[in-house]
């Protein structure tokens, strides 16, 4: 550097950079004698180590996906969000990332934030072939919770582009014709399954925000269709609505008979 930088200079130049990428102005910061200017490398270190490790676990998650089938040329992960609610669909996502992309801090959708799961899925939209599957309040009422779970996860597979050769699954069983390993806590092991979960997260809570626009007053917006206090105060309110689960209690025993199924 021909002139001396101002320590909020350092700190705002180093909060701005990619911790994944060296700048060459940060060799002349760490020579600078100044405590503020120390303490704004040592928070930029800190950063890129940060960014190095959740790069190191993607890898990570990413081998295990390749050592559960080493001969597919596509793998898809499989996750679903939304069976425990007592509104709206079960959303599942089927997933097949890119070799060649490095998602950095990618993990199970409940151990990121809202901010975050939409940053991801961006990235993951941009570059990977996504699959969204859901199963209607209908037919969770009509086949049950777990066999509806099956059918949104068999939809999101079937709206792939490409055609996985096996896949990596969340604790079920999808119903088509496909290789397929079933593995607990896939979102924590499998980068695909984490992506997945991601993508099925965000889907559904789109879907509630729709849907407590068309039925305001349960807070679908914010409790996602889950039995919130406020949620079981707007049922003993308003009622239940189309979107609700009649097989689940206590919807089901708010229902009346002769009520619209």
């Amino acid at each position: 550097m021909t002139t001396r930088w101002s320590v909020k200079e350092i700190e705002a130049y180093l909060k701005n950079t990619d911790p994944a990428q060296i700048p060459e102005a940060a060799e002349a910061f760490r020579a600078d004698e100044r405590k503020g200017a120390q303490a704004a490398v040592a928070r930029f270190e800190q950063r890129k180590k940060a960014e190095e490790a959740k790069a190191a676990d993607f890898l990570e998650k990413q081998a295990f996906d390749q050592q559960m089938a080493p001969e597919a040329a596509f793998i898809a992960g499989i996750d679903e969000v939304g069976r425990g609610p007592l509104a709206g669909p079960v959303m599942a996502a089927a997933v097949i990332l890119p070799s060649e992309k490095i998602f950095a801090g990618i993990t199970d959708s409940k151990k990121l934030s809202e901010a975050k799961r939409r940053e991801y899925l961006k990235e993951i939209e941009a570059c990977a072939d996504v699959g969204i599957g859901e199963a209607s309040a209908e037919e969770i009422d009509q086949y049950n919770i777990y066999q509806a779970t099956r059918l949104a996860m068999k939809r999101a597979v079937s709206h792939l582009e490409r055609s996985p050769g096996h896949l990596i699954v969340d604790a079920m069983h999808v119903p088509v014709q496909l290789p397929q390993t079933s593995i607990v806590q896939g979102d924590e092991k499998s980068a695909a399954v984490a992506a997945a979960s991601i993508a099925a997260k965000v889907t559904r809570d789109e879907k509630m925000a729709q849907l407590s626009r068309e039925y305001p007053g349960y807070g679908f917006e914010s409790n996602s269709g889950y039995g919130t206090k406020a949620h079981l105060e707007a049922l003993e309110t308003y009622g239940v609505t189309p979107v609700h689960r009649r097989s689940f209690a206590p919807v089901r025993n708010l229902v009346q008979p002769g009520d619209v199924q």
